[in-house]
């Protein structure tokens, strides 16, 4: 029986009881009254979740400016307040040339050629010029910023007016040198001696001798006019005003003719002139021209003439089976078949007449056509009627901003006999007549009068042609009224591209451009100071550089291929991309803050609960 007990009740190690029996027993937290899990916590709340939304989140807005680098647009920095500038100058005040006259009187009354009577003709001749100019000059003329000087030569002495400084005198008795009988050529030539060089320096000179004949006025080819015959001081300043505005200034221009702004030159300061030799019918006869030698000869001089103004090129092509698209009729009176001028609108084949063919005349130049018509056998001679019932003595048109076409009948062409069709060539001169014929009309396309006779209200006065077509006066005028014309259009389309790149902030400006348009507004700067200074072929260079350059700026095809490219097409190419990514990171990253911001409240409230308790 005691074993029995002492195996059922095993001893236990009095060390192992003790070691329980002192083993510390954790106490619980004393709960504060009135907790609610709602509204308190009494933990902090983390910050891990919000670190890491807010990581995401930043990242996102982080790449932003990585993806505004790459879709960003170049802009080269345009001067736009010297283009408002350049604009509001040309159009506030008209370019004025300044110009200087001279006139010498020789030949009248020894008594009154005194220092007032040289005086009261100097005021004379400014009252009617003022008077021959209109109210609102145009543009590119010498209205109120000229000079004017009187000589009186009696020989020996010369009187001169006291506020006519042109820095050119004439020389006393120079006019002896001159012998007024002789050809107008050599009279042209003899005078230019005479006046030293005064046309070299833009100084206009009309010599007026008063001689017991009949009054002649002539215009020469340099920068001077004489008025030779019986003509009274009145008379005399009444012509010399004339010269000086209706001519030497206005070109001697008249109503109808073609204005400054459709001068045939291109946007670039080009012109091609493109001769056509168009045979209506080569079963009829075949013809062929030397056109090297029009090109060497003939159109050398004009195109140096021409170089301030325009650089000119030449090309020449003969075409077969052209006829033209009017009818024509046989008339017993003049022999031959005869167009009126209102066929000329139907008379060009644009559909058989292939002309546009240049390759050089690419871009902006401007194409001038020459054309001459060889009419064939059924239709020859073919004649040109003009309203007045007359015929036509060029046998020409012209077709202002296109060009010219002259109607050319070989010899012969009457003639019953009809041989086998060969091939001919125009004779050098029918060719010089043609030639004259296509200079008169290149002259109506420039604004110029086609005749050598001006008709004004103080006579008739004969103008010399120049052997380079154009004169050095017309010249002149040429180059100041290109000069206004390509000033102006040079300031409306760097205005334009200076709206347009404003308007379009999204727009690609190359360096190209911005280096265009720097140079341009040099050139326009640099053709209004030699304008001021009167060098008039300076600054027709000048202004045309500067409006080609414009023009080079304005068309340039990296603004023409995204002119269209706006911060609004940008967003609408991007945001599927980026937007629903963004808007949902957004989001989650507000609703995290404002989780925490509620859990940190708890936290808070609890510990002023505790605080209180306690």
């Amino acid at each position: 029986m005691a074993e029995q007990e002492e195996i059922s009740e095993p001893p236990q190690s009095p060390k192992h009881t003790s070691k329980i029996s002192e083993t510390p027993i954790p106490s619980e937290p004393k709960p504060v009254s009135d907790f609610d899990p709602n509204t308190m916590r009494q933990t902090k709340p983390g910050l891990k979740r919000l670190f890491l939304t807010l990581t995401v989140l930043f990242s996102f807005l982080l790449g932003f400016p990585f993806l505004m680098k790459s879709i960003e647009i170049y802009r080269s920095p345009l001067p736009f307040r010297d283009i408002d500038s350049l604009s509001n100058s040309i159009e506030s005040n008209p370019l004025l040339f300044p110009c200087h006259f001279q006139a010498v009187f020789i030949g009248f009354n020894q008594k009154t050629s005194t220092e007032f009577s040289a005086d009261k003709l100097g005021f004379s001749i400014s009252d009617q010029m003022r008077a021959l100019t209109t109210e609102n000059p145009p543009c590119g003329s010498c209205s109120g910023n000229y000079t004017v000087s009187v000589t009186l030569d009696s020989g020996n002495d010369c009187v001169r007016n006291q506020n006519g400084g042109t820095g050119c005198s004439w020389r006393c008795g120079a006019i002896e040198a001159v012998d007024f009988g002789e050809s107008l050529e050599g009279v042209d030539e003899n005078l230019e001696s005479a006046l030293g060089g005064c046309g070299k320096g833009k100084v206009y000179s009309v010599v007026v001798v008063n001689r017991d004949e009949e009054v002649r006025a002539v215009v020469g080819k340099c920068r001077h006019a004489w008025v030779v015959g019986r003509v009274s001081e009145a008379d005399a300043a009444s012509m010399v005003a004339e010269i000086f505005v209706k001519v030497f200034v206005n070109g001697g221009k008249e109503e109808g003719l073609i204005h400054g702004e459709f001068m045939p030159v291109g946007a670039d300061g080009s012109i091609v002139l493109s001769f056509n030799l168009l045979n209506a019918d080569p079963r009829n006869w075949i013809y062929e021209w030397d056109f090297q030698r029009v090109d060497d000869i003939l159109l050398a001089p004009i195109i140096e003439a021409l170089e301030a103004v325009a650089n000119v090129s030449v090309e020449s092509q003969v075409l077969y089976h052209t006829p033209k698209s009017s009818f024509s009729y046989w008339d017993d009176k003049w022999n031959g078949y005869v167009f009126s001028t209102k066929d000329l609108p139907f008379f060009v084949n644009s559909n058989e007449w292939h002309l546009d063919t240049s390759i050089a005349a690419g871009g902006r130049s401007k194409i001038l056509q020459v054309a001459v018509y060889i009419p064939s056998a059924q239709e020859c001679p073919l004649l040109l009627q003009l309203p007045n019932g007359e015929i036509s003595v060029t046998n020409g048109f012209i077709s202002p901003m296109w060009g010219g076409v002259i109607v050319w009948n070989p010899p012969g062409c009457l003639s019953s006999e009809r041989e086998r069709p060969a091939r001919h060539t125009i004779s050098p001169q029918d060719l010089q007549k043609i030639f004259e014929v296509f200079m008169g009309q290149l002259r109506q396309l420039f604004g110029l009068k086609s005749d050598n006779l001006y008709i004004g209200a103080s006579g008739s006065y004969n103008l010399l042609a120049s052997e380079k077509g154009f004169t050095e006066w017309e010249l002149d005028v040429l180059s100041r009224q290109h000069t206004c014309f390509n000033l102006l259009s040079c300031a409306t389309t760097l205005g334009s591209l200076s709206r347009l790149v404003q308007s379009l902030p999204r727009m690609i400006i190359m360096d190209e451009i911005g280096k265009q348009v720097k140079f341009s507004l040099e050139a326009a700067k640099l053709a209004q100071s030699n304008a001021s200074r009167g060098i008039y072929d300076a600054s027709a260079v000048s202004s045309r550089q500067a409006r080609s350059l414009a023009e080079d700026a304005f068309f340039h095809p990296s603004i023409m291929s995204v002119s269209y490219y706006s911060f609004e097409h940008c967003f609408a190419v991007y945001s599927p991309f980026f937007l629903p990514v963004l808007m949902h990171v957004l989001l989650a990253a507000l609703r995290e803050w404002r989780r925490y911001k509620q859990e940190k409240a708890k936290y808070l409230a609890w510990k002023a609960k505790a605080k209180v308790a306690s």
